[in-house]
């Protein structure tokens, strides 16, 4: 029998939000495995840790610059919110956003380039190690484009014009003038920060993760002791919510809660007379994993 300690049962309980005994429990019937220990609470209607998403300790900045069709989100690291306040730490975040906008490649192959001062990015971030006092990380950046239409951004909780904790660009492929889709691309992204999606459409969602959020609320429906017929109709019925969960376009706008987003883009469209859409989107939060995606 797997020995359970009192730490491990702890960490599980304010992962899940589980009572304590159901947590040892869980732990006991997985042999000690923590994520099956999750899936188990889950799968007993115990938990909704699913829906919870790992944190990483860390300061700084989003930084997000746009240039019509184009534009770039990018997060650098502090080791506190201190110096994230600080006027040099931002005006480097400021200065990397710009210069990430015309690269092409990974953030290592980005730490590597030149700026215009003939100093790779590298060496311009360990420069403000110095002058500043802690350690610095250029930890990630997306950029997005389209052939027509615009890319929006937007910043929550903004210390400073285009610097803050979460930034979202949006990416509108339209006939449109760039103007004319700016409304509906800031509100498309202040929904996006809020609800944060996983996917674009239901397609891009890892098939994976669905399969095993379908096996998850298969159990929970078969342990309600309904008719075989009856539960199908509750698991399909369960697994659309979970899609208007996590899919942007099947999620309801937050600022009406009547349309999909998918329809008010629709109308949208309509409405400047020149059909939109959404090709893609990123939602960087600082110190959390990246969510992203965009279509294929």
């Amino acid at each position: 029998m797997t020995n359970i300690n009192a730490s491990s049962v702890k960490d599980l309980r304010e992962k899940t939000g589980a009572g304590m005994m159901d947590c040892k429990k869980a732990l006991t019937e997985c042999n000690g495995d923590f994520e099956a220990a999750i899936d188990w609470l889950r799968k007993k209607g115990l938990s909704a840790a699913g829906k919870k998403a790992d944190r990483i300790a860390a300061e700084g900045l989003i930084a997000i610059y746009t240039e019509n069709t184009r534009g770039t989100v990018l997060e650098l690291n502090s080791e506190t919110d201190f110096v994230a306040r600080n006027e040099k730490f931002q005006s480097l975040a400021k200065s990397l956003v710009h210069n990430a906008l015309n690269f092409k490649g990974s953030v290592e192959e980005l730490k590597s380039s030149k700026l215009e001062g003939g100093k790779t990015v590298n060496e311009e971030v360990i420069e403000h190690v110095a002058v500043i006092g802690e350690n610095l990380s250029l930890r990630r950046f997306e950029t997005l484009s389209v052939n027509s239409g615009a890319v929006v951004s937007y910043i929550h909780n903004a210390v400073a014009e285009g610097l803050g904790k979460i930034g979202v660009l949006v990416a509108l492929e339209s006939e449109a003038k760039y103007e004319d889709l700016l409304p509906v691309g800031k509100q498309i992204a202040m929904h996006i920060a809020a609800a944060k999606p996983e996917a674009l459409n239901v397609e891009q969602l890892d098939p994976a993760k669905v399969e095993k959020e379908k096996s998850i609320l298969s159990e929970q429906a078969l342990a309600s002791g309904k008719p075989k017929e009856v539960v199908e109709k509750m698991l399909e019925g369960r697994i659309r919510k979970y899609y208007e969960e996590v899919v942007l376009l099947e999620q309801v706008f937050i600022m009406d809660n009547k349309m999909k987003i998918s329809q008010v883009i629709e109308n949208a469209g309509r409405q400047i007379g020149k059909p939109i859409k959404l090709t893609a989107f990123v939602r960087y939060a600082l110190g959390e994993g990246i969510e992203k995606t965009a279509e294929n």
